[in-house]
């Protein structure tokens, strides 16, 4: 279990998100499938909460259509998934920024003009 107990003060950076994607790969569980949980922007009243898939480096390896691209070795693929985790991410943690934000600024709303 990893712990990030400063995420959320400061806006999320890609450095953040490839410190989670680098603990998730070398964490020594194995897994042919993931899910990022996120909220996803939808208003500024309202927010979805989405799923992303995540896949291994042996699942992509395995994909029915990697074959289109020439010479992919195990390192190109590593490289890949590891990107491509980072950015997705990323990706979720950016878009759930949003959602509190809007969520945050909905809320002080309601409460100015509860007080005025």
């Amino acid at each position: 279990m990893a712990v990030y107990s400063d995420y959320g003060k400061k806006p999320p950076t890609f450095e953040d998100a490839t410190t989670v994607a680098d603990y998730v790969i070398n964490c020594g569980f194995e897994f042919e499938r993931g899910i990022i949980l996120y909220n996803r922007f939808k208003s500024v009243v309202s927010y979805d909460t989405t799923e992303m898939p995540v896949f291994s480096a042996e699942a992509i390896t395995n994909a029915e259509k990697i074959s289109i691209y020439d010479s992919l070795d195990a390192d190109v693929i590593k490289c890949y998934q590891e990107y491509s985790l980072a950015s997705l991410i990323f990706y979720a943690m950016k878009e759930n920024a949003c959602s509190e934000q809007s969520s945050r600024m909905t809320a002080m709303d309601g409460a100015s003009k509860n007080a005025g």
